[in-house]
Formats: C-alpha cells, sequence, structure tokens
C-alpha cells in the first residue's frame, strides 16, 4: 500500500511539472467546487501548512530542533481530523492522498528532529513535503460551487 502511495505522489509530482511548465496555456488545473464555508476549512489548512512550514524554517535557521519538532507535531496526522463527510467527498482521491501524505510528512520531521538532531535533515524534509504543496497547487483550484 505505501509503495502504490509513493508511486501515485510521483506521478502526481510529474503532472505537476508538465502543468507548471506550460504555464502560458490556459489554466488546465482540476477545479474543485466547495460551498463558502468547505472553502474556508481547505484554504485555512492551507495557510496553517504554510505557516507551520515557515515555523519550522526558523527552527532550522535558529538552530532550535524543538521548535521544529512542535510545529511539525501540531500538523501532522492528529491535524487531520475533523473534516465534514460532505467535503471529504467532493475532493478529489489523489487530492485527499496529498493531503494525507503532506500531515504523514509533518509527523516524519518532528520524529526526525527528536530524534537525529540534524538540521540539513530537516531542511531536505522540508524540501520534499514542499513537493506536495507545489504539487497540489499545480493541479487543483478551488472554486465556489454555483447556488
Amino acid at each position: 500500500m505505501k509503495q502504490l502511495k509513493l508511486i501515485t505522489i510521483a506521478i502526481l509530482l510529474t503532472l505537476a511539472g508538465v502543468t507548471i511548465a506550460d504555464s502560458d496555456s490556459v489554466d488546465k488545473r482540476q477545479t474543485i467546487h466547495l460551498d463558502d464555508e468547505e472553502r474556508h476549512i481547505v484554504l485555512t489548512e492551507m495557510r496553517t501548512f504554510l505557516s507551520t512550514i515557515q515555523q519550522i524554517t526558523q527552527g532550522i535557521a535558529n538552530e532550535d530542533l524543538n521548535k521544529v519538532s512542535s510545529a511539525a507535531k501540531a500538523m501532522g496526522n492528529d491535524a487531520s481530523g475533523g473534516v465534514s463527510l460532505s467535503l471529504i467527498f467532493k475532493l478529489p482521491f489523489d487530492f485527499k492522498l496529498l493531503a494525507a501524505d503532506t500531515h504523514q510528512k509533518f509527523d516524519q520531521i518532528a520524529l526526525d528532529a527528536n530524534s537525529l538532531a540534524d538540521r540539513d535533515h530537516a531542511l531536505e524534509q522540508v524540501a520534499v513535503l514542499m513537493q506536495n504543496c507545489v504539487a497540489c497547487h499545480a493541479l487543483y483550484r478551488i472554486e465556489l460551487e454555483d447556488d
């Protein structure tokens, strides 16, 4: 199962590269239609991802691996709950895969920051995690549903 997940993510990253390279054409990203509340939930999570990545990067820059670990843990799998079933059903499967993998990567950064205390390793992990963000934004766009 884990190998299938990794293959799917690799394919998504490849597709994201094609989309980015073709940026002069019409926006060909898949549109996800959400109501206002659902859109707010998804965009808030994305902003929180970005804020957390900033905190992790600051921790790396300050050689504070405890900050890296605590920031990353806050966005790990424990943070992925509380989403309504209606929203879950509207999100494409590959979008959900990327989101789950992103939460897992935050958990791994937290674990490794505690056990390895290696800034370079943490920075490499952030670079890999950011590939999920790039892929998601290259593949999807969120628009409000028509009433």
